[in-house]
């Protein structure tokens, strides 16, 4: 089990930018795939992207792409998400999450998950 921390949420106006940062805790941290979920408020949590354990791998919602980069550093044990050109659509709680399981595009298997940060995008 990964213990996972987010920060990097707040008020931005519409084509700002952001850079959210999920740190995890243990010694293990390369050995997950981790993921960034959103979820709006009376919308289901939503797949935003997801990186592989070695970080060769980067997998992203068609809504972001262009626009959001997920990036790692497994020597401080954290997972970015920089985030640009933001809309107002994309205003939600972000939330970081791990999982063991071999690299897939499969967005359902994440089993830690941190508290989230709310990322609120004015027009």
């Amino acid at each position: 089990q990964v213990q996972l921390v987010e920060s990097g949420g707040g008020l931005v106006q519409a084509g700002g930018s952001l850079r959210l940062a999920c740190a995890a805790s243990g010694r293990t941290f390369s050995s997950y795939d981790m993921g960034w979920f959103r979820q709006a408020p009376g919308k289901e949590r939503e797949f935003v992207a997801a990186i592989a354990k070695s970080g060769i791998n980067t997998y992203y919602v068609d809504s972001v792409k262009g626009r959001f980069t997920i990036s790692r550093n497994n020597a401080k044990n954290t997972v970015y998400l920089q985030m640009n050109s933001l809309k107002p659509e994309d205003t939600a709680v972000y939330s970081c999450a791990a999982r063991r399981a071999p690299w897939s595009l499969t967005t359902n298997d994440y089993t830690d998950w941190g508290q989230g940060t709310q990322v609120t995008v004015s027009s």
